[in-house]
């Protein structure tokens, strides 16, 4: 009797003492919640994409959530993904992005949009370039990064959207 309740006690003694786990998945959806009711930016993404019957209209919030947090232009990996796959519409492996010229898996297409920002903006062969330079790295076809730019125009035509901002 005495040895179970002093193991029970240590088991409760854990748990009791064990830290909470905050991962980076719940500062997310704080980040998603906070998107989905003040930011212009989500519903002319979602706009954007149910116009071109994109499945990456769901995703809309985690481009703009990866796009903060990462400091992209938000229009940046909505383009890519619709030059590279229709926007979700044509992929494997959950890989919207071509990347590594589409041999790339990723277990969401979550991961993906994660994967594929951080790298842009962490790699040193993608940091600290022009946009131009930047797209030229990701794919050296000549009008890819002019591909890119025109779908950019389309969501919005510039990178900052006024808060006021009212969409239609």
């Amino acid at each position: 009797m005495r040895k179970l309740f002093s193991h029970g006690l240590f088991v409760f003694a854990g748990v009791v003492a064990a830290p909470a786990a905050v991962t980076h998945a719940d500062t997310r959806d704080w980040d998603m919640r906070k998107h989905q009711t003040t930011d212009p930016r989500l519903h002319l993404l979602q706009k954007f994409f149910k116009h071109r019957v994109c499945p990456a209209a769901e995703l809309a919030q985690d481009f703009l959530t990866e796009a903060d947090t990462f400091k992209l232009d938000w229009r940046l990996l909505p383009s890519l993904s619709v030059i590279e796959s229709g926007g979700g519409k044509s992929c494997k492996r959950n890989n919207m992005f071509g990347w590594r010229n589409g041999l790339a898996a990723f277990p969401s297409f979550r991961a993906g949009i994660h994967h594929v920002a951080f790298t842009l903006a962490r790699a040193s062969y993608y940091r600290n370039k022009s946009l131009d330079k930047l797209l030229a790295t990701y794919n050296p076809n000549a009008d890819y990064g002019k591909n890119v730019k025109n779908v950019m125009r389309s969501i919005y035509p510039s990178a900052t959207v006024p808060l006021s901002f009212r969409p239609a």
